[in-house]
């Protein structure tokens, strides 16, 4: 049987500036659906521990230095298990689209009632997704956008001409995993096959070039 703080929701907070870090905080243990595990000031700082400390959920400031909250969402979609991420941050303009385009689970405003901030923390725990109005006409136009990484890596290989073989050994991973990211890329993009990605791949950085 699971304990009471076994249940809990596990935050974890990054921010640059360390008042708000504390006074999240303290916002969050005060609340017994949660138990804050970590904080940290930096990207580098919340990447080192999400790595190591099982996290559920994970309220970061968009401004975190050095990396940034973008790279940090971008580089945490390599992991397998990996927190949910909340940008807490200022809603006017595109901050709530760059998030969602990041791959961010959800969005808080700094400035609405901080119990807005532990209603999205629900909800996000829960599997759900919860950003303020974006018109998702303007999200990843281009498919590549929501490719990971390490998808981004494979596909600019690819259009290499290497085979799966060839694409394993260039980026150090199995056969198998080679053709799991292939099958992703495909669905992402909307391809059938290699050469249409190939083919993609090449429209694509042509029209970001003209």
């Amino acid at each position: 049987m699971a304990s009471k703080t076994d249940s809990k929701i596990q935050i974890m907070l990054a921010h640059s500036n360390p008042l708000v870090l504390t006074a999240m905080s303290e916002f969050f243990e005060r609340d017994h659906r949660f138990s804050v595990v970590a904080t940290t000031a930096t990207a580098e700082g919340f990447l080192g521990l999400a790595t190591r400390v099982p996290v559920d959920v994970g309220i970061i400031d968009w401004k975190l230095p050095q990396l940034g909250a973008e790279k940090l969402i971008e580089v945490m979609r390599e992991y397998d298990v990996a927190p949910k991420i909340i940008v807490y941050g200022d809603p006017e303009g595109d901050l709530p689209k760059l998030a969602m385009q990041a791959g961010a689970a959800g969005f808080a405003s700094k400035s609405g009632a901080v119990e807005g901030l532990l209603d999205v923390c629900m909800d996000v725990a829960a599997g759900k997704m919860v950003f303020p109005f974006v018109d998702i006409r303007t999200l990843n136009q281009n498919p590549i956008h929501s490719l990971s990484k390490r998808e981004k890596r494979l596909l600019e290989a690819l259009s290499d001409g290497l085979s799966n073989a060839e694409l394993s050994r260039e980026l150090g991973i199995s056969i198998n995993t080679v053709k799991f990211h292939l099958s992703n890329i495909y669905d992402k993009l909307g391809v059938k096959n290699r050469g249409q990605a190939t083919a993609f791949y090449f429209k694509s950085a042509q029209g970001s070039s003209s």
